[in-house]
């Protein structure tokens, strides 16, 4: 807690304003925009690096967060204030930072697999800046943002290089997306089957149990959309002109939000609060990013070619 009251100490309505800026870019949107830019627009395989990076950090988060269930630092030392503006989305259990873990495994993997000089010190400066503002905002300690870092790039240093070697042949992706499966299963086993002690957060609990479904959900349509494209799509990043890969990515994005969040009212009424909607929801939106909209990438291709 010292370096928290130490931050505390020199806070000022500049800094303040510049730290939850900043610290907006480690939102997990912003994380699913590079991975869908990368994805659809640039390079197949660094996507899917990016977004297997991604898919296993935040496994390891949730299920580090829900067991050690370590609360916020103005909880642990009510002495402590935080920058209020910050509070509403610093919610859930302190520990790891879930922000550092978005970013650092975002803009790292982006520093790692990216061969521009800018891109690389971007990441970099990101990957730094991120986890202080946390700190700085008083929403996460030194130890909750360190953890993070560590196992973002421990991630990153892992998969590139397989990534590096094989692309996204069936050799690498088969048993990577197995032990994808294992996590995302053992995950639901876990929270639905271990004793918790009674007086844990119901918020906080609830919240591990709609994410395990989210994430078998997710973990399913990867398997899916991997084997639709390779089979069947083997739709290419790079063919149309950059203003249509802009608009490309802009309503890509969009229509995904709309499947995700659209069809949120629609899964509760058929399911009555069930948790097995949030996996069908976050299945079909993981098939329509990889399977559905790529069926486009065509017809933009053609966007703006000499007849």
């Amino acid at each position: 807690m010292e370096v928290l009251y130490w931050l505390e100490s020199i806070r000022n309505p500049i800094l303040d304003t510049l730290m939850l800026i900043f610290t907006e870019f480690g939102n997990e949107l912003l994380f699913i925009v590079a991975g869908l830019l990368m994805f659809w627009c640039i390079d197949k395989k660094q996507g899917y690096f990016i977004l297997l990076t991604g898919f296993f950090g935040v496994y390891i988060n949730q299920f580090l967060k829900i067991t050690c269930r370590i609360p916020r630092p103005w909880v642990q030392d009510p002495n402590f204030t935080i920058v209020e503006a910050a509070r509403e989305a610093a919610s859930g259990y302190s520990f790891p930072s879930g922000h550092t873990q978005t970013a650092v495994g975002c803009y790292g993997a982006l520093a790692a697999c990216r061969k521009e000089k800018w891109v690389k010190i971007v990441g970099i400066v990101m990957c730094l800046l991120i986890p202080f503002t946390r700190m700085y905002l008083g929403v996460h300690t030194p130890w909750d943002v360190g953890v993070s870092i560590i196992i973002a790039l421990t991630l990153i240093c892992i998969l590139w290089p397989l990534f590096y070697e094989y692309g996204y042949q069936r050799k690498l992706m088969y048993p990577l997306m197995g032990v994808l499966s294992v996590f995302a299963v053992a995950f639901l086993l876990y929270v639905s089957l271990y004793p918790f002690p009674a007086n844990i957060d119901v918020a906080n609990y609830t919240s591990a149990v709609k994410n395990a479904y989210k994430f078998l959900g997710c973990t399913l349509g990867m398997w899916v959309i991997y084997e639709v494209d390779t089979r069947f799509i083997k739709f290419d990043t790079k063919t149309a002109k950059w203003w249509a890969q802009i608009i490309k990515l802009a309503v890509g994005f969009g229509l995904l939000l709309l499947v995700m969040e659209g069809s949120k009212p629609l899964f509760n009424l058929i399911f009555k609060g069930n948790y097995i909607a949030y996996a069908i929801r976050y299945f079909l939106t993981v098939l329509f990013a990889g399977a559905v909209w790529p069926l486009t990438f065509k017809w933009f291709a053609k966007l703006g070619a000499k007849k």
